[in-house]
């Protein structure tokens, strides 16, 4: 297991790394998947928006894009980009602190790299649901 954290384009350290790694192994031990490579990439809007644009064709701002790259299926290996602009201003937006936004956007990755969709409505309230658990975990531990 290999948990990893990078930023490109702009100065972020994130606090409390082994906290982090033990808490993303909790989230996936507890849909019984075991975690491989996975990189944490925290990036700047900019950053995030031009791989939207090159990758998805998507000419949108967003929080958060996942890459999977896992050849097993029980093994979340994967790159998720992180744009911690977004981070702050949905935080503001939805008058979270940042550090349960981050959280949020934290685990909405993973979760997709299992397998969860937020597209529909119904999907969307699952994913909300898997994140407001990842949330307590973290806080709780």
């Amino acid at each position: 297991m290999a948990v990893n954290f990078f930023s490109e384009e702009i100065n972020f350290d994130l606090p409390q790394k082994l906290k982090r790694k033990a808490w993303l192994k909790k989230i996936a031990q507890s849909e019984n998947f075991k975690l491989g490579e996975l990189n944490y990439i925290f990036c700047s809007d900019e950053y995030l928006y031009q791989i939207n644009v090159d990758y998805l064709n998507h000419h949108t701002y967003t929080d958060i894009i996942t890459f999977d790259n896992s050849e097993e299926e029980e093994t979340i290996e994967g790159d998720i980009f992180i744009s911690i602009d977004r981070v702050k201003d949905n935080a503001t937006k939805h008058e979270e602190n940042e550090e349960s936004e981050l959280s949020r956007v934290l685990s909405h990755g993973i979760f997709h790299l299992m397998g969860y969709k937020d597209k529909s409505k119904e999907q969307a309230e699952l994913m909300r649901s898997k994140e407001a658990f990842a949330i307590k975990l973290y806080e709780n531990s």
